[in-house]
């Protein structure tokens, strides 16, 4: 799976864009989400959502099945066929936070933010998709400048969570249209 293109872009990102100044901000998209500040605010925002009008709570829970579809399918690609993280096979990787020794197969976090990413923009348009179609793209960047992943991999997310998403968006769309019919 990996080519020079993958190892000399990871270079390019994990090495070539090293600055103290970005360090705070990719740490940020890649392992934020393990700080309880975060992890409440992203709870106040869900709730606020799940009260704020009958598309959003809508919108709210089927973001909530894509991101547990889209990351057993990580987990499974990662038990399937092991990659190894770019730790472990390159001598010059800077990392940043603390990695696990898992299987690098699948970015879950590139994933799990394309699935939201998706399901916003289907069901409420490109207004609510575009905030998070970017955290998606600086979460798998981040992946990527932190050390976690190859580019590879974080597009392997990418179109995992996403697929996941389309699939979740279109199976929501299709019983609301079934229940709008049937007059439910």
């Amino acid at each position: 799976m990996l080519g020079g293109w993958d190892v000399a872009l990871f270079h390019w990102i994990n090495g070539g864009w090293a600055s103290p100044a970005l360090d705070p901000v990719f740490w940020f998209f890649s392992l934020g989400i393990k700080g309880w500040f975060l992890r409440i605010a992203l709870a106040a925002l869900g709730l606020f959502l799940l009260f704020y009008r009958s598309s959003t709570r809508i919108t709210v829970l089927a973001s909530i099945v894509a991101v547990v579809l889209a990351n057993e399918i990580c987990d499974l690609a990662k038990w399937l066929h092991f990659a190894p993280r770019p730790a472990a096979i390159l001598d010059d990787v800077r990392v940043l936070g603390n990695l696990l020794a898992s299987s690098g197969t699948f970015s879950a976090h590139s994933a799990n933010m394309a699935a939201v990413a998706v399901v916003f923009w289907f069901q409420l348009g490109w207004k609510w998709g575009l905030p998070w179609a970017l955290v998606a793209f600086l979460t798998g960047l981040s992946r990527v400048y932190v050390g976690a992943h190859f580019p590879s991999q974080v597009m392997l997310g990418w179109i995992a969570g996403a697929l996941c998403g389309v699939f979740v968006a279109w199976v929501v769309g299709r019983y609301l249209l079934r229940n709008r019919a049937s007059g439910n």
